[in-house]
Formats: structure tokens, C-alpha cells, sequence
């Protein structure tokens, strides 16, 4: 261990909820209409336990490795040329579709703010492609400067994040309505648990932090225990924030009131008009749209880090200006050209991610540990529970696998409103 001063536990923290806190969550109520706000605080808990002893599990084997030494790298090592290839192109797949789809969101968004703030309303300042550079070029200069400033930048975020939050949300938690939240007034549906498969992959990306692991233990000099800490505070953040969210949508609209907003694929706007016959709104939507703003800004940071490290990792780039620079040409291009050329392919892209995460973050990192135990007798840290944790994961993936299967498929009931 090298005597350099180690980074504040707030910030690698904030990199960790950055990261996790997408805009996906405005999706999270909608998504778990079915199982109501009782069932989908216990899935949220349960995701939350399990994403983050995943995430732990990779910190164990990553440990074993020098830092800078990314995915790659470490399943190449324990699991073979096959498992890294699976590996491999499961991580590029939902990192890259992320990235894609935070430049294309991110792009609309700054499009809006910039033409809405330098002209009456009918003038328009800059177009979408603009828009889209500028979104993805800022924030691309942060990451390849250094993790450190992505701690910094995602701090500012966060904050901004939760004020923006509270805010909006403030006025709908002191609104809830006890009946509402517990269902007592339902008129349609009465069913809850055969809808709780169906809510496990939307919760399962709500928790990927996975791709900052490396990272992490990098900027940490290979501290685990800062690692730990910081990883369970960034999560249950998230968590908490999650549980804030539910608590507001789900104890003002009704259960049997959701059909228009599922119809609509958790539309923010629909779901904010549906809000409106039990409270006032207005104010909402505008918040909304900035907290929205900062949460694509901070998980963009979060995902394009730890794809920008694994693939450092996987050309073995140096940490050089040139080798940087090589890495942020290959991380932020391409998923900037296709955001540029097709603006809304990711949407039949993205279905698809749930499938490749639960690989890369619950599978992968279970077989790492099995592996990695054999192979080190001796391990700066080990993930709790013994072999008992290791199924116990080992059954959230394959749970969340045969959830998202069976919903391809057309296998699960669907709650409708």
C-alpha cells in the first residue's frame, strides 16, 4: 500500500449514486404498478442487497489484481478466454447502449434548456446535433481528465440532484394518502404477487454500478475497505432515494389510476397529468425536467468512467495524455456517431441491456469469486456470507434471467391498471 493520501469516502461515493441514479428511475413506479408500494420497496431492498454484495463480490477478486487492471483483465485470468469473451462483449453492449442512450436523452434536454434560455420561444438557438455534442464533449473533456475530477463533477451533480428532488417531490410525500399507498380503496386489480417477476430486471438496472469497480479500487490505491464503504453509502443512497420516489407517485395516484401512464411507458408527462386530478402539479414538471437533466449528466459520468477504464484495460492504453486520449476516442465516438445518425435506435437496443448486466454483474462476478478463492489462499478481503452468499446471488441472476426471458417471450402477466 503506498503512502498517498486516499480520496474522501463522500466522493467516490457520489460517483457510486451518480452512476446508479439514472432517469430510469421516473420509471421505477410505473414499472412496479403490479407488486404496489409495499412489494416493490421488499424488491428494491432485496435488488439492493444483492447488486451491491455482486458489486462486492468483484471488488474481492479485483483486489487480487494490480490497479488499472479492469474486466478484462481479471475474468480473462480466473475464468478462461470464453467466460471474458461473454463477458467482454455483455460489458461493451450495455455500457455503449447506456452511453448512446444518455447522449441522445442528454442532447434533447440541453437543446431544450439552451433554446428555451436564449430566445422568446421561437427562435431556435442550436439544433439537436449541437445539442448532442456539447452534452456528450463536456462531459467526455471530465473523464478523460481523471477520476477525480468525475468525483468532483458528480459531487456538484448529486447535490443538485437531491435539491431538485426534494423539491419536487416535497409537497407529494406530505400529500400521501395512507389508503392510496396501501391499496385499501382499489377497484380494479387485486392481485400482487404474480407481477413480482416482472419488476426485477427494471430494478436490477436501477442498481448497476458494476463498470466502477476498477476504477475504484484505482483511485483508492487498492484501499478495500474505503471501497466497501464507499459502495454501500453510494447504493443506499439510491436506495433511499428510490424508496422517496415510490412513496410520493404511489401514495397521491391510485393503483387502479395507472392504465394511461403503463400505455404510455412511464411517461413523465402522462404520469404527472394523471397526478394532477389529486394534486397540483404545476411546479413539478419543471423540477422534474432539471433533476432529469442532472441524472443522465451523473449517470453518464458513472458508465462512460468504467467504460472509458475497461478500455484502458483491454487495449492496454497507459495513462499517458496520448493513451487517454486514444481511450476517449474509443469510448465516446462511437456511441456519439450512432446517437448523431440515429438519434432513437436505442430504444430497441436498450431491451435488450437488463440481459447482458445481469451476465457481467451478477453471474460473472460469482463465477470470479468461486474462482478466485481457489486460486489466492490468502485475500486482502472477502465478501460476507461464504458459499451460502454465493448461491443465494447465484439465484437473483438466474431469477432476473428467467424474468426477462419469460417477458420477451410474452410468459409474464402484465399489470395494466
Amino acid at each position: 500500500m503506498s503512502n498517498k493520501k486516499i480520496p474522501s469516502i463522500l466522493g467516490g461515493a457520489m460517483i457510486i449514486a451518480g452512476g446508479t441514479i439514472g432517469a430510469g428511475m421516473l420509471a421505477n413506479p410505473t414499472s412496479t404498478a403490479g407488486v404496489w408500494f409495499v412489494g416493490s420497496i421488499i424488491v428494491l431492498i432485496y435488488t439492493w442487497f444483492c447488486m451491491t454484495t455482486s458489486g462486492l463480490m468483484l471488488l474481492e477478486a479485483n483486489l487480487h489484481y494490480p490497479s488499472g487492471a479492469g474486466f478484462d483483465t481479471v475474468v480473462k485470468d480466473l475464468l478462461g478466454r470464453g467466460w471474458n469473451i461473454i463477458n467482454g462483449l455483455s460489458v461493451a453492449f450495455v455500457l455503449y447502449i447506456l452511453t448512446y442512450a444518455y447522449i441522445t436523452s442528454g442532447g434533447g434536454l440541453t437543446e431544450s434548456f439552451i433554446n428555451q434560455s436564449l430566445s422568446d420561444g421561437n427562435l431556435q438557438v442550436i439544433d439537436r446535433t449541437f445539442a448532442s455534442l456539447l452534452f456528450c464533449i463536456v462531459l467526455a473533456i471530465v473523464v478523460w481528465f481523471s477520476t477525480k475530477a468525475v468525483d468532483r463533477f458528480s459531487t456538484v451533480l448529486i447535490v443538485g440532484m437531491v435539491i431538485s428532488f426534494f423539491l419536487s417531490t416535497a409537497n407529494l410525500v406530505l400529500e400521501v394518502r395512507s389508503e392510496v399507498l396501501f391499496d385499501t380503496i382499489t377497484q380494479g386489480e387485486t392481485q400482487y404477487l404474480p407481477y413480482v417477476l416482472t419488476t426485477l430486471p427494471v430494478c436490477l438496472v436501477s442498481f448497476g454500478f458494476h463498470q466502477n469497480i476498477p476504477s475504484l479500487v484505482k483511485y483508492y490505491d487498492r484501499n478495500g475497505s474505503q471501497i466497501v464503504k464507499v459502495v454501500f453509502i453510494g447504493t443506499f443512497i439510491a436506495l433511499i432515494i428510490y424508496t422517496l420516489w415510490q412513496l410520493a407517485i404511489q401514495g397521491n395516484l391510485p393503483r387502479s389510476e395507472f392504465a394511461p401512464v403503463i400505455a404510455k411507458n412511464g411517461d413523465v408527462a402522462t404520469l404527472l397529468e394523471a397526478l394532477s386530478a389529486y394534486i397540483k402539479t404545476e411546479y413539478i414538471g419543471i423540477i422534474l425536467r432539471f433533476f432529469a437533466y442532472m441524472a443522465i449528466a451523473s449517470s453518464f459520468l458513472g458508465v462512460t468512467l468504467g467504460l472509458f477504464d475497461y478500455i484502458a484495460d483491454l487495449f492496454k492504453f497507459d495513462d499517458s495524455l496520448t493513451g487517454r486520449t486514444k481511450t476517449a476516442l474509443i469510448t465516446f465516438c462511437p456511441p456519439l456517431i450512432l446517437s448523431l445518425l440515429f438519434p432513437y435506435g436505442f430504444v430497441s437496443a436498450i431491451q435488450y441491456a437488463g440481459l447482458a448486466a445481469t451476465i457481467w454483474a451478477v453471474i460473472v462476478p460469482v463465477l470470479l469469486v468461486r474462482a478466485s478463492r481457489k486460486k489466492f489462499a490468502k485475500s486482502d478481503y472477502r465478501v460476507y456470507g461464504g458459499k451460502l452468499m454465493l448461491y443465494f446471488i447465484s439465484l437473483f441472476g438466474i431469477l432476473n434471467i428467467i424474468a426477462q426471458l419469460a417477458g420477451e417471450f410474452g410468459l409474464l402477466p402484465q399489470f395494466l391498471g
